[in-house]
């Protein structure tokens, strides 16, 4: 029986490549390539007088070859930028720090951008915890932070950004609920900044293999689909209607407990419980009516 051997390979992590200041070899780079075209000069030159051809007039250009190689080795890392060394298909590391540096000239070398960068997803449509059908999307805000994973555990670190953002943006509307309800219930419309938070540790979860950190992701709209919208719309007026009613019918109340209670403590007019029922009735009447209610004199009695 022939089983199939798993080869595993330890994560590549940054760190920080052999490099030379610049400056001082790109001056004596200049100062070589001007001394080796007056050489040059002086070569042809004195070819021309003897008026025979000299061979030794190539010697300038065998020994521009390793000057040539020397300047190859430079490089130039720009600020919020890095550049990652590859030699013979090994990491050797990474130069961050800025200005103009050398290196080994035989290496590759990978420039990545290390500033803050953010994109807005796709509208998603999705179920949420309930099964009704939403329209949602995020933004996100990442930078790299290690330049080894981001080059060389993902094929293309900001295509694997965008995809993993929307899968964990998917994962969290399919968690919670549009609206909440229930007392205490988490919600996306409710609950911004709680989802917010968790949008983002799933979003960084997900990420962590790439060498990004997530700054920031919030949701940037959020709304039912256009199939179920006009019903919801009507669902959440009429939670508004009744939630306007309870606040009416106990504000009410309270008005009619505070009369009841003045005209007692005054004792302007001794009431029954059956003129009271009555004069909570008109009172009640007068307070929750939606239009401007006119009064009725009654000039009889309520035993008549």
């Amino acid at each position: 029986m022939v089983t199939a051997r798993r080869e595993t390979t330890a994560p590549v992590a940054e760190r920080r490549a052999f490099s030379l200041p610049g400056l001082p070899i790109a001056i004596l780079v200049i100062a070589a390539g001007v001394a080796l075209l007056g050489w040059l000069v002086w070569l042809i030159w004195q070819a021309i007088e003897a008026d025979v051809f000299d061979p030794f007039v190539f010697a300038p250009f065998v020994v521009a070859i390793p000057v040539v190689i020397v300047a190859v080795g430079l490089t130039v890392v720009n600020p919020n930028e890095a550049r990652a060394i590859v030699f013979l298909g090994h990491y050797s590391g990474t130069v961050r720090r800025q200005g103009l540096w050398w290196v080994n000239p035989f290496t590759m070398r990978t420039k990545i951008s290390v500033r803050v960068r953010n994109f807005e997803s796709s509208k998603l449509k999705v179920n949420d915890h309930n099964g009704n059908p939403i329209e949602i999307a995020a933004v996100i805000v990442w930078k790299v932070i290690d330049t080894a994973e981001a080059l060389f555990e993902v094929d293309d670190y900001e295509s694997y950004v965008h995809v993993q953002s929307e899968a964990a943006l998917r994962g969290l509307a399919m968690s919670f609920p549009y609206d909440a309800h229930k007392e205490g219930e988490m919600s996306l419309r409710a609950n911004p900044i709680e989802v917010a938070e968790q949008l983002k540790t799933e979003v960084q979860d997900r990420l962590q293999r790439a060498g990004v950190e997530v700054l920031e992701a919030r949701i940037s709209h959020l709304a039912y689909a256009p199939e179920i919208a006009g019903v919801m719309l009507r669902r959440q007026q009429a939670e508004a209607v009744i939630a306007a009613r309870t606040r009416i019918v106990e504000g009410a109340v309270g008005m009619v407990e505070m009369a009841l209670a003045a005209l007692s403590e005054k004792k302007l007019v001794e009431l029954d419980e059956e003129r009271k029922a009555a004069m909570v009735s008109n009172l009640l009447v007068v307070l929750c009516s939606e239009q401007q209610t006119q009064p009725v004199v009654n000039t009889g009695t309520l035993y008549a």
